[in-house]
């Protein structure tokens, strides 16, 4: 097994992924930005390790990468949104941004690349959003940003394939995080009304769907896009 580096692992979503992979065998580094502690207890209850990333920063990402060693699995998971008008977003919030959501993970990516191509096979899951393939009012920087890492891994799977690498993208729906918290109850109950399985997903469930194209099992699977959303969308 190899070793598998998630980012924005101190969350939901991002610590579900690394708790499957950990026990499929892969030794997980659990990169995180906030939520240091978090990182730090689940890095020790998996037997693995926790490594600040700053994705807000791409330059300074190949400092942080010296401190994992050889990397096989990429799970490029960590991000941030900002709900609210576009027009009110200043320059800064969507600068930060766009550098979390989309130029990080590919400069995470671009860093990491030459290792995997050197050895002729590497596993990269991107993480995107349904709102990446549709569009959310009030989320336009988020949507697009992941709309931008819903072509990039179209892009990059295309690229690097040849190179014994494969790439796919994870596009969760509305799942039962602490990024959806903010939402009332009737808020909530309205959403889950347009969801024909009528509940929310669960970060396990989009832990899954990783594994699954982290594993032999998708091994002729490259350059797509997995929904994970009840038939939402």
């Amino acid at each position: 097994m190899s070793t598998a580096l998630v980012t924005g692992a101190s969350g939901g979503i991002g610590s579900a992924v690394a708790r499957t992979l950990a026990g499929e065998g892969h030794r997980v580094i659990i990169g995180y930005h906030s939520g240091r502690d978090t990182a730090e207890r689940l890095a020790e209850e998996l037997g693995g390790k926790a490594v600040s990333f700053d994705l807000s920063r791409p330059e300074s990402l190949s400092a942080s990468l010296e401190e994992c060693g050889e990397v096989g699995i990429l799970v490029n998971n960590g991000g941030s949104e900002h709900i609210g008008l576009f027009q009110d977003m200043t320059a800064p919030q969507l600068a930060a941004l766009m550098n979390t959501d989309l130029l990080g993970a590919m400069e995470l990516t671009r860093l990491l690349l030459p290792q995997m191509i050197s050895r002729h096979s590497g596993v990269i899951v991107n993480i995107a959003s349904v709102w990446g393939e549709v569009g959310a009012s009030c989320e336009v920087a988020y949507s697009a940003a992941k709309a931008g890492i819903i072509g990039f891994t179209k892009a990059l799977a295309k690229e690097v394939a040849p190179s014994g690498i494969r790439v796919n993208c994870v596009s969760p729906g509305f799942i039962d995080t602490r990024m959806n918290s903010q939402l009332n109850a009737d808020e909530r109950e309205a959403l889950i009304g347009d969801i024909p399985l009528s509940r929310a997903g669960t970060p396990q469930e989009v832990a899954d769907a990783v594994s699954f194209l982290c594993s032999e099992k998708s091994a002729y699977i490259c350059g797509q896009t997995l929904r994970v959303d009840g038939a939402w969308i």
